[in-house]
């Protein structure tokens, strides 16, 4: 007759693995672009799994007023109009590497 063997080994605590979405806005697309292949290039010595980045489709915002400040003269117009910038970056990996990936010095014109 066997006994079975009950007793539990020390196993080393996992660390939970997580999918971090990062989304990160601007209306100037060159850092955008900038910022985007940090957090890449610090994934790459991490060897994590890296989905991205993805753009997403452009939001314009458009103001239309009056060139005179009161209803004296001819009508006459200006537009102005902004476009918003977006891309997502998906990672694969726990909380912690993360935190130190994404604590890079970003432009101060990209909000994530």
């Amino acid at each position: 007759m066997a006994f079975k063997d009950t007793r539990k080994t020390p196993m080393e605590p996992e660390v939970a693995i997580h999918w971090i979405r990062i989304t990160l806005i601007s209306h100037i697309i060159k850092s955008l672009d900038k910022v985007c292949a940090d957090l890449i290039r610090g994934t790459k010595g991490e060897n994590l799994k890296v989905k991205g980045p993805v753009w997403m489709s452009t939001k314009t915002l458009r103001i239309t007023t009056r060139k005179t400040p009161c209803d004296e003269g001819s009508e006459t117009w200006d537009h102005f109009e902004i476009r918003i910038h977006k891309q997502l970056i998906d990672l694969h990996s726990p909380s912690e590497i993360v935190k130190q990936i994404t604590s890079i010095s970003t432009e101060p014109r990209v909000r994530g």
